[in-house]
């Protein structure tokens, strides 16, 4: 089977989530005894290039001219590199770009499409793959019978498998036409960089921090940990906290490997965005709090003596490492 993947370029830096992607792609490529490629555009970061190829896949198909991010535009390019390189799978990552793009892609190459695969395919007899549905409560098998096959990767569901190829870049262009839209500038949401879709830990807190002013000790923990800061809906609507943190249903949807959460009740909608955490921790006085049922782990005490705690603890471990 021939892969083709997508990797996401934002201002000139490959998006990580397209790493996992790669690593994807190419044990597909090598367990069914195909061809494995990239399709980026824009003028992306060597080093970026030569780090995505070191998780498995080196032929890397660069379109410099490209450097808006309009899902026409970019579906086309897809389009035409799956056609020069004979692709029988296309992988976006699912998250914003690969959420718009892949759809455009599948109906321009007439392929079959699941999005948020969470697992490797089977790939013996038939192209079945595995997604969440029901908001993260069940399961789906789904089985793609089209020549060509389009499907979207939910970030950290996989372990990537890194090496040390180089890329071999080939400048590549195609007809994508006009763009419908125009990208005029990028703004920071602000905070250390990290993103909640690509985030391996996220320290959550929820109105149970009683207000914006305490804070302070969810930034802490989280930057002890490296991780990003999320919050549930209610923060977001009463303004305590921005928006693009609002991890749920109506939110992000998130699948770290470590979720805290201090001060959230755990209501289901908050549950449908971050179930798919690898380990949950819960930190709430209510012994009743319906998140305790989800949590692999659950500490009944208040997040004002606890989070401060932890911080201190975290503090120690990196001391005794140093």
């Amino acid at each position: 089977m021939n892969v083709l993947v997508f990797a996401d370029n934002t201002n000139g830096t490959i998006a990580k989530a397209a790493f996992e992607a790669v690593s994807y792609g190419a044990k597909i490529a090598s367990d069914t005894g195909g061809s494995g490629s990239i399709v980026t555009f824009g003028n992306t970061n060597s080093d970026s290039l030569n780090e995505l190829a070191s998780y498995g896949l080196t032929d890397i198909r660069v379109m410099p001219s490209l450097t808006n991010m309009d899902p026409m535009q970019i579906g086309s390019l897809v389009e035409a590199a799956a056609n020069e390189t004979g692709a029988d799978l296309i992988i976006f990552s699912h998250d914003y770009t690969g959420k718009s793009v892949a759809p455009i892609a599948a109906a321009k190459l007439n392929a079959g499409m699941v999005s948020g695969v969470l697992d490797y395919p089977s790939t013996n007899d038939d192209f079945t793959v595995k997604k969440g549905v029901f908001s993260g409560k069940a399961f789906a098998e789904v089985k793609i019978n089209s020549d060509k096959k389009v499907i979207s990767l939910f970030p950290n569901s996989i372990a990537k498998t890194k090496g040390n190829a180089e890329a071999n870049l080939i400048e590549f262009n195609a007809e994508v036409g006009a763009p419908s839209v125009i990208i005029k500038e990028f703004k920071s949401k602000g905070g250390d960089g990290i993103l909640l879709t690509e985030a391996e830990l996220v320290v959550s807190a929820g109105r149970g921090l009683k207000g914006p002013e305490n804070w302070g000790m969810i930034d802490e923990l989280a930057k002890e940990l490296g991780a990003a800061t999320a919050c549930s809906r209610p923060v977001a609507d009463i303004g305590w906290r921005p928006h693009h943190e609002h991890v749920g249903q109506t939110g992000i949807a998130i699948r770290p490997n470590l979720y805290i959460a201090a001060g959230i009740s755990g209501a289901i909608q908050h549950l449908a965005g971050v179930n798919g955490s690898k380990v949950i921790v819960v930190i709430n006085t209510d012994p009743e709090a319906p998140f305790f049922k989800a949590a692999d782990y659950g500490i009944v005490g208040d997040a004002f003596e606890v989070v401060p705690k932890l911080v201190n603890a975290v503090k120690a471990f990196k001391a005794n490492q140093a």
